[in-house]
């Protein structure tokens, strides 16, 4: 004998109201696991690409060390490099000419400073695309579940108020179904929440590595070297020389 309660049950004996909050907690459970699936797929293919940060500073020429970088397309650290270099030539070809715009009285490391934060801002607003929807899902689905729960309930209650009759097998059943929803509502926030927190650990370890590239890139344009470090020199304790292009 197929039981008379559960999902399906509730489904069919349920309103306009409960097929509704059922359908938006599927939409917000879906939706969230897509942006959990690409924005992950994204950061681990950024933190190859962060893996490339390091062999750059050891080419031999600016050109090479683009090319350690990895593929242009949708790279944030090819892209910081080129912007940082395109900065520094721009200022380089308007030494010795009139200054006819505002950028123009900026100084080489003001003008590679202000294009590299500009290109680590757009990175940063790329990383965090979609990370709202999971804040919201993970707010407000449990409140979702709450009303298709308060909703049923109501309707349990005036079902049993009509058919006159209190016992507790007319009571447990539309109750019990009623809490489901809370139940799918908390299903729905918990994997939300979770996703969020990683994500952002994860936006934050590679939003740190481009920091740490951008401020050797600015060190590179404005003095020809690389910020020395304990990590950064070669075997006879000098840095690695790279020319510009």
């Amino acid at each position: 004998m197929e039981s008379q309660f559960g999902l399906i049950n509730l489904w069919t004996q349920g309103d306009w109201v409960t097929r509704g909050v059922a359908i938006l907690l599927l939409g917000m459970s879906l939706a969230s696991w897509i942006v959990m699936l690409i924005k992950a797929l994204d950061i681990v293919r950024y933190k190859k690409l962060a893996a490339g940060a390091e062999p750059f500073w050891h080419s031999a020429d600016f050109a090479d060390g683009l090319a350690k970088l990895g593929p242009p397309a949708d790279n944030p650290f090819y892209q910081l490099a080129t912007e940082g270099s395109e900065a520094a030539a721009h200022v380089t070809h308007q030494a010795g000419t009139a200054r006819t715009q505002l950028h123009d009285t900026l100084d080489v490391s003001d003008w590679v400073t202000r294009c590299l934060r500009n290109s680590i801002d757009d990175s940063t607003a790329r990383l965090q695309a979609g990370l709202a929807v999971l804040a919201s899902v993970g707010s407000t689905a449990p409140f979702v579940g709450l009303f298709g729960t308060v909703w049923g309930i109501y309707h349990a209650l005036m079902g049993i108020s009509v058919a006159g009759q209190a016992t507790i097998d007319k009571v447990a059943g539309p109750i019990g179904e009623a809490l489901i929803m809370t139940a799918l509502g908390l299903a729905v926030a918990i994997p939300a929440v979770l996703g969020y927190n990683t994500l952002v650990r994860g936006n934050k370890f590679i939003l740190t590595k481009l920091n740490r590239f951008a401020h050797d890139l600015h060190a590179y344009f404005v003095t020809g070297a690389r910020v020395s470090g304990g990590n950064d020199r070669n075997a006879d304790g000098n840095v690695v020389p790279m020319r510009k292009a």
